[in-house]
């Protein structure tokens, strides 16, 4: 019997919105291979990770042997792209395949990504290549192993074709993703404007109550809270951006996720040195999307979820209109508490302690490595500063001793410490030349980095040159949408 007929794709979301996807089937590749398969999320959602790699394994990762259970959809979104609203975006090269119960009992979301063209295309050929694919699986099972809430990666299979691209053919692959929902401001935008009466929006704003924030269905004003959980825990997860040095790069309404899960790792980054101007999309002309930004445009884009849910907040409008105006007058204060509270575990220190605004001082003066600092802090603790002071130049060591002479006073707990801050991140000069090499056909650094990378925090002997900023001879780094 196949292991097919045990596996069941629920179709929830399709069922509850009809109105917001459209069935529709992934094409038929002409060479599908595996090039990396996520065998521990395998497991966690209850598929063989030997049958995965079988024929009809591979046949099921790129959405062409489904179970009799799965109705496969593309989903509809809208979304502001640089500031510029469009009204309909949807999975261009993407489609759900269904809802599968994991392990803890959750239901996570199965899509994949350069699947072939949908209804959403827009003139789009809908497919992915090798690079951006493999670049998505290992920055989101990165982010993943720091603890950073993300989608998922479950595989990465070669399709066999040539895909045109601006320079030149590539090798096409798709992405198997797994999260816990696919659900975007965007998403809420899309239906305000099929429903500008709010009927549609109140029906997913209930299915995102029911499925991730189930707390909220018995509230006073659970659309309200909603919109509250919403921009906590998407200021949670856009503070570790900036604890870890990451870059999003496109932080579109249609990017900004109602889970708080970062998603679409397109022209996104790390770091070397700490600096809110760094900015490494090739289409980002504008900065609008730089490091130091992100915060803010997290606080435009909730404020144009709160035009969408509107409707949602009260039936006076003008009561409506006054308690959005408090929510989004209240997004300053709530994204101050998270990237508080992110600061202070990475000291070991109260949210509330004058450390906290210390440290954010003194990475503004010194630009640090954020990743040799962080880490440095281990020796730090007891006593040793000497990688703490290799994360800056010689001219701020000064000020990072006196730094460190008054956090160590609190007794910071090195064990702790070593739980929370990598040793291994994707620097950019490493994951440029793991992807050039992967797209020749050699995968040798790639999975190299990528073990690396979801093992962050334990050091190895035959690791050492994934320690550690780039060469200066790396040179200005600029990252691509990929599509």
């Amino acid at each position: 019997m196949s292991p097919l007929t045990s596996i069941t794709l629920h179709h929830d979301y399709a069922d509850a919105l009809p109105e917001l996807t459209v069935d529709w089937s992934a094409e038929e590749q002409p060479d599908p291979h595996l090039l990396v398969l996520n065998e521990p999320l395998a497991r966690e959602l209850g598929l063989d990770p030997e049958w995965l790699r079988s024929a009809e394994g591979v046949q099921f990762l790129i959405g062409r042997a489904l179970p009799d259970t799965a109705r496969p959809v593309a989903m509809g979104y809208a979304g502001h792209q640089f500031g510029q609203l469009s009204p309909r975006l949807g999975d261009g090269r993407a489609l759900l395949l269904g809802e599968i119960s994991a392990a803890d009992g959750s239901l996570r979301d199965l899509h994949l990504k350069g699947s072939g063209p949908t209804p959403f295309s827009r003139g789009g050929d809908g497919r992915g290549a090798v690079g951006p694919m493999l670049r998505e699986y290992l920055m989101s099972e990165a982010m993943a192993a720091l603890g950073t809430p993300t989608t998922r990666s479950l595989a990465v299979v070669a399709t066999g074709r040539s895909i045109p691209r601006a320079g030149g053919p590539e090798r096409g692959a798709l992405l198997v993703r797994v999260a816990r929902g696919h659900n975007r401001v965007g998403t809420m935008q899309y239906t305000r404007l099929l429903d500008g009466e709010g009927g549609l929006t109140g029906r997913l704003a209930d299915y995102v109550i029911g499925r991730h924030y189930p707390e909220l269905a018995q509230a006073r004003h659970p659309h309200r809270e909603l919109f509250t959980a919403v921009a906590h825990a998407q200021s949670a997860t856009v503070a570790q951006w900036l604890r870890l040095g990451f870059v999003h790069g496109v932080m579109n309404t249609d990017n900004t996720t109602l889970t708080g899960e970062t998603i679409d790792y397109g022209p996104c980054a790390f770091t070397d040195r700490y600096d809110p101007d760094a900015v490494f999309s090739s289409i980002d002309h504008g900065a609008r999307y730089a490091f130091g930004r992100q915060p803010t445009i997290l606080g435009w884009n909730l404020a144009r979820l709160a035009e969408s849910m509107l409707p949602l907040f009260d039936d006076d409008p003008n009561t409506a209109l006054e308690w959005a105006q408090e929510a989004i007058d209240a997004f300053p204060g709530i994204y101050t508490a998270a990237r508080h509270a992110s600061i202070g575990e990475a000291l070991d220190v109260t949210a509330d302690s004058p450390l906290v605004e210390a440290y954010l001082s003194l990475v503004q003066a010194t630009a640090p490595d954020l990743t040799s600092f962080h880490r440095g802090l281990i020796p730090a603790a007891e006593g040793d500063d000497r990688m703490v002071l290799s994360s800056v130049t010689p001219e701020h060591h000064g000020a990072v001793e006196s730094f460190v002479a008054s956090w160590r006073k609190t007794s910071p707990d090195a064990a702790t410490l070593a739980r929370l801050h990598p040793i291994y991140i994707p620097r950019n000069h490493l994951v440029d030349d793991a992807l050039r090499h992967a797209e020749r056909g050699d995968l040798a650094a790639y999975q190299r980095l990528l073990a690396a990378v979801t093992d962050p925090f334990n050091a190895s002997s035959q690791l050492l040159e994934l320690v550690g900023p780039a060469p200066e001879t790396f040179g200005p780094f600029i990252t691509y949408c990929g599509t």
